[in-house]
């Protein structure tokens, strides 16, 4: 077994880990990469999207902010924001330095549209296996650099020590054995929570195992009532719900409901390249009113072999459904797909625990605000990732690391019991109550059902026991944040109150009771 202490633990081989540990790797850090699956296993290689950056004539890191901001409805941290956004091309360049190989037209690194963007910015590799194409080349370049790296290892707990992370536990799936690794730093990058919900675009392994770690060890959580819903996902019986990019609409695609009328005019005047937030309730609402479980997808103006070119994951994967987009309509529907809450930081990845960061889906800089702007997330991780690696071996001089919330709110306390739940019981209860469209009574009776279940489940003996428990306590700070947020606002909808409403421009933070852990 490796040595049991590391300059830098990094949990998560995703992009936002894989590049963070490489770079402390080249700071000349001792590192070790915890994965609970294999290097390769994490969301990233399912990103088809692309990363978003300002690289084309006419279009400038001014206007990709605009757009950041006006896609996150009015909870975008602009200091954030304005980082991500200029600091985009260098991180491009180190991605293209390890490796990673963006696709090119004549020359030139090739940029296509997405919704809500004012321009062409979004660079593919691979076609629609953009994330694919990164995670291979940064986890391959961390097995050549000689980075330590356990696989089917999953963090259990960051043991804190006077307010300062100082080891992870992890349980050693394999072996059935629990062990500590001491670090003097140690940097969460797990991914996003969409298993909690039955609907779901994300892979097995997200299921917010770093947001419930934070919030275990007493660091604050914030904005986790903000889940956003892919508008277009392929969902056929005995299928794996399989993701439609952005970029098909980006490329004409034109969405019809089930009695063949184009309906997105209707919504809102951009049509099929409005925010997701927006297509996705749409798409919902069309759903109910024809009473279908989807609505469809028409890009049969382009042939097969563009198709076949420029989305060759997504156009393999509708013919192996006995679907050909050159000809047929793809039924799509909203899923679960990105969450833009998680481990409150600052934009150096600090969070409130001394000594632990995070980076990628798990964090919350407040950067994607009520709603995530497409491809923003891939360029997000690299940012952040740099700067949280700056700020620990770069001799910086950051601005304060976060300081607690004073009014942070606590997760209710355990009540009478039952059963415990299943995790289908858990993700259906997440998509019926606390889903795309949300109003009081359902969402006070998930909170209800939620507590009693925390109250009940069993201590983990296993990688499904300890994955439940982390949906379960994201599952709690979702419900509970989406019934305290009385106000609709980007991907969060409340159906008894339809509007934005100026006294919410605000942020929920929680931060567990003092001894309250996880229960």
């Amino acid at each position: 077994m490796p040595d049991g202490a590391y300059d830098l633990v990094v949990i998560g081989s995703g992009i936002a880990g894989l590049y963070a540990a490489l770079q402390a790797h080249e700071h000349g850090a001792s590192v070790l990469i915890v994965t609970k699956g294999a290097i390769d296993e994490a969301s990233t290689r399912h990103a088809q999207g692309g990363i978003a950056a300002a690289l084309g004539p006419g279009d400038s890191p001014e206007a990709h902010l605009r757009d950041t901001i006006t896609a996150g409805a009015g909870l975008v941290d602009e200091e954030a924001a304005r980082i991500l956004c200029f600091e985009a091309a260098p991180r491009v360049a180190d991605l293209v330095r390890y490796g990673v190989r963006f696709d090119a037209t004549d020359g030139e690194v090739a940029l296509g549209r997405e919704a809500a963007h004012s321009a062409a910015r979004i660079l593919h590799a691979g076609g629609d296996t953009t994330g694919l194409e990164i995670e291979l080349s940064l986890s391959a370049l961390a097995r050549r650099e000689g980075v330590t790296i356990l696989e089917q290892t999953l963090a259990d707990r960051i043991v804190v020590a006077d307010g300062r992370a100082v080891a992870v536990g992890v349980y050693d799936a394999p072996a059935n054995a629990r062990r500590d690794y001491e670090a003097t730093n140690v940097v969460l990058a797990t991914g996003g929570a969409g298993r909690m919900y039955r609907t779901t675009t994300n892979p097995e392994v997200s299921t917010g195992d770093g947001v419930a770690l934070a919030y275990a060890c007493g660091a604050e959580v914030m904005d986790m009532e903000f889940t956003q819903f892919h508008p277009t996902a392929l969902v056929l019986p005995n299928l794996p719900v399989f993701l439609i990019s952005e970029a098909v609409r980006g490329e004409g695609a034109l969405l019809y409901n089930t009695r063949g009328e184009r309906f997105m005019p209707r919504y809102d005047e951009r049509a099929e390249l409005a925010p997701r937030d927006v297509v996705a309730r749409s798409a919902h609402r069309e759903m109910l009113e024809t009473g279908s479980d989807h609505v469809l997808l028409d890009i049969t103006d382009r042939d097969a072999a563009w198709l076949a070119a420029r989305f060759p994951q997504i156009y393999r994967t509708c013919l192996e459904a006995g679907i050909d987009m050159a000809t047929d309509r793809v039924p799509v529907s909203p899923a679960a797909h990105y969450t833009m809450g998680g481990v409150r930081t600052n934009t150096w990845g600090e969070t409130t625990v001394r000594g632990l960061f995070a980076v990628g889906e798990v964090a919350c800089t407040g950067v994607h605000g009520a709603n995530r702007l497409a491809s923003n997330s891939l360029l997000e991780t690299v940012v952040f990732a740099h700067r949280t690696v700056e700020r620990l071996y770069g001799g910086g001089a950051p601005e304060p690391a976060p300081e607690p919330t004073a009014d942070a709110i606590a997760l209710p306390a355990p009540r009478n019991g039952v059963p415990p739940p299943t995790p289908r019981e858990l993700t259906e209860l997440m998509w019926e109550q606390v889903g795309i469209v949300r109003e009081r009574g359902a969402l006070a009776a998930a909170v209800d059902r939620l507590t009693r279940w925390a109250t009940v489940l069993p201590p983990p003996g296993d990688r499904a026991g300890y994955e439940l428990r982390s949906l379960l306590t994201c599952a709690r700070l979702a419900a509970d944040a989406a019934l305290r947020r009385e106000e609709s606002r980007g991907a969060h909808y409340r159906a008894d109150f339809p509007q934005p409403r100026e006294e919410w421009r605000r942020r929920l933070v929680y931060r567990a009771a003092e001894g309250g852990g996880v229960g």
